[in-house]
Formats: structure tokens, sequence, C-alpha cells
């Protein structure tokens, strides 16, 4: 090796690429001497993104140190250590040197400066920079640049860019150097700053400098900034250069401007790996898998040698398209080239395959590989998560902590998602567990996970805590929330924290989405209505599920005629669509219409789902249609080959029961292919109440405590089986069950909104400011019924007293009062709509049929089961509920 020549073969800015840099320069651009070449047989690439380029084998020093005469002489005996690598013996040599006051020549101080960065000794090349300053040795451009070299190589670009600073060097290859280096450590607004300062210097750029702005420019997304580089490095003649031309495809792609980079690709003359690699990467990153799939088929037909790369790039538009069988065509050439080893290309042919529901060969692909990283593991557990299988992902994660290997963010994520899904809370404490010991939950994505993992498992205390002490909430924090609160049936907190996220955030798509939930369960049309309004003058309603969930949202609060008027005006109605009609229509007892709107989607060639036959039986068990129930019945069994669910057994029971076909219904259940559960018996026992069928309901009791326990509704009822026939012992025994059980009894209570608030009654609660209006008013109607004939009927007094006592009970039940206020408080003519959480009570029914005819008001009452509309002194159920 000749003195001062060494290998540099893994730096991220190699003065091999410095060299071709050289070469890439316009010709007006004189050769100063700065740099010298060595012929070689070996053109190895510096860097990944330069493997067209033809390069020396080594990289040549700053400065080759002269051949001296004199072997006594110590800048000879140095750069001869330099030479053979003796980096020991060389500073040793230089130590002496120095004490003896000897002057070494600046070369071989050059020399010495590559020894030490090429051994990456950044102590022996600070020993060097102290000797130069305490020798008074002048640090000219070319000292000063090696000075500069040595520091970055070694990783101290702190000290380098301050020798840097104090230099006076026009060469564009120190410049690029310190440029790349910054840009290498994420510091990319530092790199342009030093382009900046390049060209006010007057330095001669070349195309290394415009690659490595247009990078930075790339990542901070600077994308006027980068069109002027574009258009600057056109004028001084660089655009034809490959380099240069890759490195604009990746800021345009990068830059989402993936059409210029195109005209680009295809403008280009040669185009090397480098080239189709960044296209087809560009179309994946850019959501066009289908193009950067269509762009990877001309490269393989055009006869370009693929690499690691190209797999790595096209595998995940493969994923994205479930194009398993194209990607196992690359496996098998990946193999017969060698990659089938390298880590990356294993992690994306797995998660590949994981994407493609092709588990088991992702299963394969992961035992075979013989390292693994965080991303093969944390590949894997998405792809059991995605699959379904929550166990074995979470199984898996327990076993990567085993195996050593560190969990990131993206797994935590991942695994958290999993015991999301899984209602796995225990293990998802433990995996918060883990973040707070590792000091994670500052990350909002992680805090963002953990929050949705408790609100999936019904634990909405823990979620509310981790949203309370973050220091900062995307849009993602407040939706995981709103949707928590509305999916585990706490819509008066979803619609607090809603008004406001509108103080802190603006709300979405995804915002509107999980509000109106909420809004359907309270039945709060005032406030639906507000939403829909933003729906509209934001754009919304062009996505198809918030426009269902605005349909469902005025079917539950009873504006049935504005959800088909909405739902009319769909311009694409899919599945859930036709079934929020349907089960609207069920929920309003019109049976018929429900049927009517079946039959029109299956027209529409929308195949019906279980859910949907859910709906339509409903609709049937709520409106009497027994043979229309039991032909939908068959028809989703033999026709349609959906196995009926105990949802589905459920409402045959309901429909059964409701006609009185009570024996029929309890031979229905024995006769159930599957264990009935709680729902299906709780379905006869309901209808054993509508019948006054006490004996049967004994029966059917037990079997329901037997799988419910502690469930107080099904001791409730019963118990009202018992008062409703007077059989007050057995009703006091119920209650001592009740009692021993220790389970608490959820109140009946009723609500209505007046001008945007929520205003709550209670059974016999006579705290209400305006109770004693309300009291009087209710007295009024009871007089008024008396007096044209009307007999209360005692039995839903639910109580052992005289006629008084049950009177006084029946007008102090929570609809009762809620209707009143609602008409004490609405203009005259106003619809009043009152929401109720139980079932409504027979003479609650009827008083709420004469005040609509009393007042000449539409009601509304939604109980537990159904809609009740009363107008005009009749009810829509016509009875039937």
């Amino acid at each position: 090796m000749a003195p001062g020549l060494s290998a540099i073969s893994q730096t991220s800015f190699s003065l091999a690429a410095i060299l071709q840099n050289h070469q890439n320069t316009p010709p007006k651009i004189p050769n100063n001497g700065f740099f010298r070449t060595k012929p070689s047989s070996k053109n190895p690439s510096p860097s990944p993104s330069h493997s067209n380029t033809t390069h020396v084998s080594r990289a040549p020093a700053l400065l080759e140190p002269a051949i001296y005469q004199t072997n006594n002489d110590p800048n000879s005996k140095i750069c001869r250590f330099c030479d053979l690598g003796d980096l020991s013996s060389a500073m040793n040599l230089l130590s002496e040197t120095s004490l003896r006051k000897f002057q070494l020549d600046s070369k071989t101080y050059c020399s010495i400066l590559q020894l030490c960065a090429d051994h990456k000794s950044l102590s022996d090349g600070r020993k060097v920079h102290t000797i130069l300053t305490s020798s008074g040795v002048e640090i000219d451009p070319v000292l000063g640049a090696k000075l500069v070299f040595m520091y970055v190589k070694c990783g101290d670009l702190r000290e380098g860019r301050r020798v840097f600073d104090k230099i006076e060097n026009e060469n564009v290859f120190v410049w690029n150097l310190v440029m790349n280096e910054h840009m290498r450590i994420g510091e990319f607004t530092e790199s342009i700053s030093l382009y900046k300062q390049m060209r006010e210097s007057g330095v001669e750029l070349n195309s290394y400098t415009f690659s490595c702005v247009l990078k930075c420019f790339a990542v901070l997304r600077g994308v006027r900034d980068g069109e002027r580089v574009h258009g600057y490095l056109l004028r001084l003649g660089y655009g034809s250069y490959n380099t240069v031309g890759n490195a604009l495809i990746a800021f345009y792609a990068k830059c989402k401007k993936i059409e210029s980079a195109y005209a680009l690709f295809d403008e280009m003359l040669e185009r090397d790996v480098i080239s189709w690699n960044s296209m087809i990467s560009g179309f994946v990153s850019n959501g066009l898998a289908e193009r950067g799939v269509g762009i990877f088929s001309e490269m393989w037909f055009s006869g370009i040698r693929m690499d690691l790369i190209t797999m790595v790039s096209v595998l995940p538009a493969c994923a994205e398209m479930g194009f398993h069988r194209q990607a196992r065509v690359l496996h098998g050439y990946a193999i017969k080239s060698g990659y089938a080893e390298e880590i990356t290309f294993c992690n994306s042919l797995l998660d590949m395959y994981a994407k493609c529901s092709k588990l088991s060969n992702a299963v394969r692909v992961f035992e075979r590989m013989s390292k693994r990283s965080v991303v093969s593991w944390t590949s894997m557990i998405s792809g059991y998560t995605r699959d379904g299988k929550f166990d074995k992902a979470i199984e898996l994660f327990e076993e990567m902590e085993v195996e050593g290997i560190k969990p990131d963010l993206f797994t935590v994520t991942s695994i958290l998602h999993a015991c999301a899904c899984n209602g796995s809370i225990e293990q998802g404490k433990g995996i918060h567990d883990y973040v707070m010991r590792n000091g994670l939950q500052s990350n909002l994505s992680v805090a963002n996970a953990l929050m949705d993992m408790y609100a999936k498992c019904g634990s909405m205390e823990d979620a509310r805590l981790i949203f309370d002490h973050m220091f900062a909430r995307d849009i993602i924090s407040w939706n995981t929330m709103i949707g928590g609160y509305s999916k585990n049936s706490l819509p008066n907190e979803a619609l607090d924290l809603f008004v406001k996220m509108q103080l802190e955030s603006k709300p979405n798509g995804v915002t509107m989405a999980c509000i109106l939930p909420a809004c359907a369960s309270l039945s709060a049309l005032e406030k639906g209505r507000e939403i829909h309004g933003h729906i509209l003058r934001n754009g919304f309603l062009s996505d198809g599920y918030i426009a269902n969930a605005l349909v469902d949202m005025y079917v539950k609060c009873g504006a049935l005629a504005l959800a088909r008027l909405l739902f009319d005006r769909m311009t694409m109605k899919d599945l859930v669509s036709w079934t929020v009609m349907i089960a609207g229509y069920g929920m309003h007892g019109h049976g018929k219409y429900a049927i009517s709107a079946f039959n029109q989607m299956q027209d529409m060639g929308i195949k019906p789902d279980e859910v949907s036959f859910v709906a339509i039986l409903y609709a049937c068990s709520h409106s009497g249609l027994v043979d229309e129930g039991w032909r939908f019945f068959t028809t989703m069994r033999d026709d349609c080959k959906i196995e009926p669910k105990l949802e589905h057994y459920a409402c045959m029971v309901d429909l059964l029961s409701r006609a009185g076909h009570l024996r029929r219904a309890y031979k229905f259940i024995e006769s159930m292919p599957i264990e009935p559960d709680s729902t299906v018996w709780g379905a006869l026992l309901c209808g054993c109440r509508t019948q006054r069928d006490v004996k049967l309901a004994e029966k059917v009791a037990e079997h329901v405590f037997e799988l419910e326990p502690a469930n107080t509704g099904y001791y409730i009822l019963l118990a009202n089986i018992y008062a409703e026939a007077e059989m007050w012992e057995a009703v006091k025994k119920i209650r001592e069950r009740i009692g021993s059980r220790k389970l608490r009894k959820n109140p009946g209570c009723s609500w209505i909104e007046i001008k945007g608030r929520v205003n709550v009654f209670v059974a016999g609660d006579r705290s209400h400011p305006q109770s004693g209006k309300l009291q009087s008013f209710l007295e009024t109607v009871r007089i008024r019924m008396k007096e044209e004939g009307y007999i209360p009927k005692k039995r839903y007094a639910l109580l052992n007293g005289d006629d008084k006592e049950k009177e006084e009970a029946l007008c102090g039940h929570s609809e009762k009062l809620a209707i009143a206020f609602g008409i004490l408080n609405s203009p005259p003519g106003r619809s009043i709509r009152v929401t109720k959480n139980l079932r409504v009570c027979g003479d609650c029914h009827e008083v709420a049929k004469f005040m609509s005819k009393m007042v000449e008001t539409e009601i509304v009452l939604r109980d537990s089961n159904r809609f009740h509309l009363f107008e005009n002194g009749r009810c829509s159920c016509r009875g039937y509920w």
C-alpha cells in the first residue's frame, strides 16, 4: 500500500464517493491537486445509493506524503508506519518528535490523521490535533480539511465542525463531507444552512451537493425550496446525472408529488436499479401500490437485475394488493439470488404473508430465520392479531421478552391492540407496567393505544386516568375517549368530553362517528341535529360510515321520517345502511315496512348477513308477524346457509312469547342445537309477564338465575310478575333473595331533552324544582281520565297497599313525570320525546295515550324494548308490546 492510502469502505460519506464526486464535476472546475487516484481492478460501490457508478477500490488520502530519501527523517518513518497501518508506532514516534521540538511536515500530519480516521481512534486524533496546536503548526486549508475528515469519521461532528468553521476552504468535497454528516444524524436544517453558505461563498457545487440537500428537503417536506434547487441544478447542467435524478425522484415522491417524480423517471435516458427502486417505493408510499407493482413488472421485463432494495420495496405493494402468489415468485427468486437470509427481506416477506392472510407461510419464514430483529417479532404479533389469534399474539410477546428482545414502540402498540381486541385487561395492565418502567408513557402513540385497550376492555376509569395525565393530545386521543364512552354506555360522559374537545381541538369525521351513538343512546335529538349541521358544513356526509351513524341516530331519537329522508338521499347504500333502516322500522313497530325494506335490499343485489336477519326477526317479533318471522328464520338457515346464533334464537322465542305461544316457545328452546343462554330464557320470562303466566315464569326463572345469578334485572322481573298477580309473599321472598346476594337494583328513570339540557326523573322522586306543578298536572289528567271512564291499572303499582296508595305510586312513575315536564315546558303542539331505561308499564302507556289526545301533542316514548308514538289517543304499537 502506498504511503497515506487506506481503504475507507463504510463511512457515510466516503472519500471514494468524493473522488466520484470530482469526476462528476463539470470540466470547467480545475483539478487543484487536492486528490490523487490510483488505478484499481475492482470497482466496489461506496453506498447502495450509488451502486451504478465505477469507483476506485480505496479512498485516497487527502494528501500523500512525499517520498523521503533519508530513512532517519521522522517524516519518512512516521509515513512508513502509516503505510503499514501501525497507528501505535506512528503515534509513539510523533510524541517523541514533538518532545524534541522537531517540526514535521504538514503532509506527515495528514498521513497520521488519515490513519486515525481509518482506525476510528478519536483519542489518537485528538492527540495529533493537540500536538499540532502546541507546535504552532499553521493549519492551512489542506491540513484543516484532513482534521475535519478525521473528526467526522471518528464520530465527533461537533469538533469537526468547529475546525471546519475556522478554516477557509472553497473545496466542495469538504463542504459535502460536513453537509452529509449533519444529514446523517438528522440535522437537516443545518445541512441546508451549509448548502446556502456554499452558494453565498461561491463554492462550486457538484452532483453530491444537490443529492444531499434534496434528501434534506424531502425529509422536511420543503417542496418549494426543493423545486428551486431543481431549477438551479438544471441551469448548472447537472440534470443528466443519475445521482441527481434519483435524488429528485425520491424528493418528489416523499413530498407527495408522485406525478412529478414519474415525469423525471420517464425522461431519464439511463435508469439504474436505484432509479427503478425509487419509483417503486415512491408509488407504494403514496398509496399507489398497483402502479408500484406495474413499474416493478416493467423493470423485470426490461432485464434490470433486482437487488435487495427492489424486493423490500415491492413486497409491501404485494401485501396491499393481496398478490401473495406474485410475492411467492419473488421469494423463490430471493432464494436463488442469495437474499433469502437477509433479515430485511425476511421481515418484509413475513409481513406480506401475514397481511395476505397466509399466516402459516409467515410462521414458516419466521421459524426459519437465523436472526430475528424486533421488527420480525412485531410483524408476527401484528399478523396473529390481524388473524384474530389474540392469545397467540400475547403468547408470542411473552416469548419475545424471554428471548431478550426489547420491544419498541410499534411492538407495544401492536400488543396493546391484541389485548384490546381480546378483552385481556390483565395482560394489558402488564404491558402498562412495562410502559411505565421504561418511560414510554409520554409517547403519544403508546398513550393512545393504552386508552384504546382500557376502553375496549370496559375500564373507562383507567382510560380517563391516562387521558387526564397526557401532556399533549391529538385528535386520536379525543376520539378514543369519546368512542370509548359511547361504546361503554356512558353517553353523558361522551357528550361532556365532546364539548371540552371543541375548546382544544377541531373534530373530524371519526369524532362525528363516535359522538352520534351517544346522541342515539340518550335520544338527544337536538344535540344530534347540531352534529348533523357540523357534518354538513365540513363535508363529512359523503363518508358512508358517518351517514349510517346519522341515520341510526335519527332512528333511535324517534325521528323515523327524518331517518328515512336521509336514507333515501344516500348515493351509496351498503348492507349496514339497509340493516339500520330495517332495525329502525322494527323498533317503531312497523314490521311490514321492515319486510319491504328487507326485500328491496335483496332486489338491489345486497345479500343479508346474520345481523340483518336479527333486525328483521326483531321487527317481526315487535309487530306480531309470527308466520313471516318463521319464514325468515327458515330462509336464513336453509337458503342463505347462515347458522342461527343465540341472538336469532332469542328473537324467535320473543316472537312466539309475545304472540302468546309460551308452551311452543318453551319447546323451541328445548330443541335448540346449541345451549340457550340467559338472553333466550329471559325472552321467554318477559313473555310470561306479558301473558301473566306465573307458573311457567317460576320454571323459566330458575334457568335464568342459574345462568346469571348476579343479574338483578331478572329477579326484579320475577318480582314484578308476582306483584302484578298480587302474590305478595312471593314478592317478599324474591326481595329477600336480592338482599342476601347483595345485589343492587337499577332504579327506573326517564329523561327528556329541553333546550339542549337533559332532565332526568326517577320514580317517586319529588326533589325536582317543578315537582309540585308536575303532580298537580298529573292529578288533573287522572281526574279527567276517570271522568271518561278509565280505571287505573293498579296492578302496575307493584306494591301491597290500598287503592289510593297504588294510584299515588302510579302517578310517580318516571315516564309520567318526564312527559308532564315536557308538556309544561314546551311550546304548544311541539312533539314530546321521552326515553326510559326500563319497559314502560301498562298504566303509563294508557296515560300517555290519553295525554296525547288531551293536549293535542305527539308524544314519542322510547323504552328499553321499542318506540311508542302516541298521537290523538292512539299508540303506534297497537297494543302489541
